[in-house]
């Protein structure tokens, strides 16, 4: 990996994530504000409390990322179209959505292409970044080297291994394959089942430049640790 990464480096990595779909707005005002306090780079969340969350963290350095079509991907384009729109105009700044893994395991690439394309094209028109979730636990190999394929005819900002509400989650081996194919036109997002300092710091030495978690703080903390011990 190189130079180590400061604790604020690292920090700036990780989209803190809560889509838990029971949460309460108590919960959610105590992510935010952790999240400021930590200095995350978003708080991930669900598109219905978008417009609460963004009134306790607008302007204070940390960004909104936004789930569509979350966690299966099994909607039609045209409403995922219509909830990556309704998201930005609430507030989100960044928008995760899950591609349509049936017509993945159809291998109807064309159909995969067209929705990848109106979704970034809809986030770049309105300056949002854009992330293509695959959720490769449920993939061969060869359908992430397709989607990967496919990314860099669109050029996401980012592409992403996983929802974290599938059967698995990241790994450092889709990480690196990820990396190899987009090379660095596209940003790798590592997610799901990342909980240690240790995890995330593999995910970034094999590619990733964000990490999705719900365990960012204790991240952060064990991290101070490492740092303070040498390791």
């Amino acid at each position: 990996m190189g130079e180590k990464l400061t604790v604020t480096q690292l920090a700036k990595c990780i989209d803190q994530t809560l889509l838990k779909p029971y949460v309460s707005n108590e919960e959610l005002r105590t992510h935010c504000e952790k999240a400021v306090a930590y200095g995350f780079k978003t708080v991930a969340i669900n598109n219905a409390p978008i417009p609460f969350c963004a009134s306790i963290i607008k302007g204070k350095g940390v960004l909104i990322d936004a789930a569509v079509s979350f966690p299966l991907g099994q909607c039609t384009i045209e409403t995922k179209v219509f909830e990556t729109v309704d998201a930005i105009e609430k507030g989100a700044d960044e928008v995760d959505y899950v591609v349509n893994l049936v017509e993945v395991k159809n291998r109807n690439w064309a159909y995969i292409q067209e929705e990848m394309s109106r979704i970034v094209e809809v986030c770049r028109d309105r300056k949002t970044t854009s992330k293509v979730i695959f959720e490769n636990c449920y993939l061969t190999q060869e359908e992430k080297e397709k989607l990967c394929e496919i990314s860099l005819e669109v050029l996401p900002d980012f592409i992403k291994t996983s929802t974290g509400f599938g059967t698995g989650g990241a790994t450092v081996q889709d990480v690196a394959l990820m990396k190899d194919w987009v090379g660095g036109k596209i940003k790798i997002k590592a997610a799901g089942g990342i909980r240690t300092a240790e995890q995330a710091l593999a995910m970034i030495g094999a590619g990733a430049s964000r990490i999705g978690t719900s365990r960012g703080c204790e991240i952060i903390e064990q991290y101070k640790t490492i740092l303070q011990e040498g390791k």
